[in-house]
C-alpha cells in the first residue's frame, strides 16, 4: 500500500486551443499519475458541469483557474494520505465533497482529472498497465470473487466525414463513420481506416470538395449538397480502397439530432431547410439504412424526445446499434430511464460527462446487465491523455470512438491500442 503525498492541477490546453485541466498524483513511494480531461462541443443539458472563471479577459472566459482553485483547496486536503488503489473511497470523497447532481459547486472537471490521476498513480504504484489496473477495478465494481475476464480490444468508429457542431454545420448530421468490422485484429483494423481516409481525401478533390478541410475530430469537412451525399462518398472510399462496403467494413452515423431540434421539430438547415416531425425523421433515417450498410445510429433524436426514441427503437433496433449519447450522458439514472422505456440499445461512455471513473462503471454494468452495448468515446476537444483506450480494453467495450486518424490528440489513443495489442490479441468484435 502506498499513500498520496501530493496533489498538483494546472491549467493546459486542449485541441481546440481551450483551457483545460491536467492532475498530477504523486504518491510517497516515489511514483505518481497523470491524467487530463477533455472538453465536449456537442454536449447534451445533463452532462456533468464544466466549471470555467468567466473572465473576459482570459482565454475567452474559459479558463479553468476557479476549478484548480477548488482542487487545491477543497479536494487536496481530503485526500492527501489515501490509498490511490482505493477508487470507490477516493471517488465517494469527491462526491461528497460535491454533492450536486452536475457537479456545479466544484466542477466536473476537476473531479473527473483527480479522479482519473489517482488510477493513474495506482497502476504505476502496482507497476503494472492502466488497463489491468482498471480490469481489476471493473471487476470488483461488480463484486464478482473470480478471476478477472481477459480485457479485448475494442473495434474503432472513425470519423470520415464531420458536420455539424464538428464542422461549422456544413452538414446536419454530425458525422459519417467507418467500423472495419471485418478486420482479423486491431492493427489490421487501423491500417484499414487509414486506406479509406486516404480514398476519400482523393475522391473529395476529384470532385472538387475541400478534401484537406477537416473538422474538430478530423473528419473530412466539405460542404456537401446533402447527408445522403456524405454517406455516398464513404461507401465509395471503401470501394477505392479495396474493400467490401458492409461485410468487411460498414457505417456509423452520429447525427446529433438535439442540435438541430427546436419547439418540437427537427430543423435539417443545411439539408434543403426541411422541417420534421420524429416520425418523418425516423423515416428518413430508415430509408438510409435500407440503402446503405449502415450498422450504428447515435443520437437520431434529440435528449428529451423519449417517444420519438421508443419508436425508432421499436423500427430499427433488430438491424442497427441506436445509441444514447445526449439521450444518457454517461448517466445512471438516465440510462435506467432509456431502459424501462425500452429506449435505444446501446450507450455511449463520455467520463467528463459524469464526473467520476466508478460513476462510468456504474453506468457501463447496467447498460451490460440489460443488454445494451457500451460505445468509449473522445470528446471533441480532446488532449494526448490516453485514459480511454485502456479503459475500453479493461471493460470489454464493444466500440471506441476516437476521431480520425490526422490528429495528435487522436492517435494517441489509436498508438496506445496498438502498444496493447501486442500483449492483448482478443478482438471484441470476433
Amino acid at each position: 500500500m502506498t499513500r498520496i503525498a501530493h496533489l498538483h492541477a494546472r491549467e493546459v490546453l486542449d485541441s481546440r486551443g481551450q483551457p483545460t485541466i491536467e492532475v498530477e498524483l504523486r504518491c510517497a513511494n516515489g511514483s505518481g499519475g497523470r491524467a487530463i480531461v477533455p472538453s465536449g462541443a456537442s454536449t447534451g443539458k445533463f452532462e456533468a458541469h464544466e466549471l470555467r472563471d468567466g473572465d473576459p479577459e482570459r482565454y475567452d472566459g474559459r479558463g479553468v483557474r476557479r476549478a484548480i482553485a477548488h482542487i487545491h483547496e477543497t479536494i487536496a486536503p481530503r485526500l492527501l494520505g489515501r490509498d490511490p488503489a482505493q477508487q470507490e473511497a477516493i471517488d465517494a470523497e469527491l462526491l461528497a465533497l460535491d454533492p450536486t447532481p452536475q457537479k456545479t459547486q466544484l466542477g466536473g472537471n476537476a473531479l473527473l482529472g483527480v479522479s482519473l490521476a489517482a488510477a493513474h498513480a495506482a497502476a504505476a504504484a502496482q507497476g503494472c498497465e492502466l488497463y489491468e489496473h482498471l480490469s481489476q477495478l471493473w471487476q470488483a465494481s461488480a463484486g464478482e470473487a473470480r478471476q478477472p475476464a481477459p480485457p479485448t480490444l475494442p473495434l474503432p468508429m472513425t470519423n470520415m466525414i464531420s458536420g455539424g457542431l464538428h464542422a461549422g454545420g456544413n452538414l446536419d448530421f454530425q458525422d459519417v463513420l467507418i467500423q472495419p468490422v471485418g478486420a482479423p485484429d486491431y492493427p489490421t483494423a487501423l491500417e484499414w481506416i487509414v486506406r479509406v481516409y486516404r480514398r476519400l481525401g482523393k475522391l473529395l478533390g476529384d470532385a472538387g470538395y475541400e478534401g484537406r478541410l477537416v473538422g474538430d475530430e478530423g473528419g473530412f469537412g466539405p460542404r456537401l449538397q446533402s447527408n445522403r451525399q456524405a454517406i455516398e462518398f464513404v461507401v465509395q472510399a471503401i470501394e477505392h480502397a479495396g474493400l467490401v462496403p458492409g461485410s468487411q467494413v460498414n457505417l456509423a452515423l452520429d447525427v446529433a439530432a438535439t442540435h438541430f431540434f427546436a419547439d418540437g421539430r427537427y430543423r435539417l438547415a443545411s439539408t434543403g431547410g426541411a422541417v420534421l416531425s420524429a416520425a418523418q425523421l425516423i423515416d428518413q433515417l430508415a430509408e438510409l439504412v435500407d440503402a446503405f450498410p449502415i450498422a450504428s445510429i447515435e443520437d437520431p433524436l434529440a435528449e428529451d424526445d423519449w417517444e420519438g426514441w421508443q419508436a425508432i427503437t421499436r423500427r430499427l433496433s433488430d438491424r442497427v446499434r441506436l445509441v444514447g449519447d445526449d439521450l444518457f450522458t454517461t448517466n445512471a439514472t438516465r440510462l435506467q430511464r432509456g431502459i424501462e422505456l425500452q429506449a435505444a440499445n446501446a450507450v455511449l461512455i463520455k467520463v467528463n460527462q459524469i464526473g467520476t471513473l466508478t460513476e462510468t462503471f456504474a453506468t457501463m454494468r447496467l447498460a451490460n446487465r440489460a443488454g445494451y452495448q457500451c460505445v468509449v468515446s473522445a470528446r471533441s476537444g480532446e488532449t494526448e491523455d490516453s485514459t480511454i483506450a485502456d479503459l475500453a480494453v479493461a471493460t470489454g467495450a464493444a466500440r471506441i470512438k476516437i476521431g480520425s486518424i490526422v490528429r495528435s490528440e487522436r492517435l494517441a489513443k489509436y498508438n496506445r491500442l496498438l502498444r496493447i495489442a501486442e500483449r492483448v490479441a482478443t478482438p471484441a468484435w470476433r
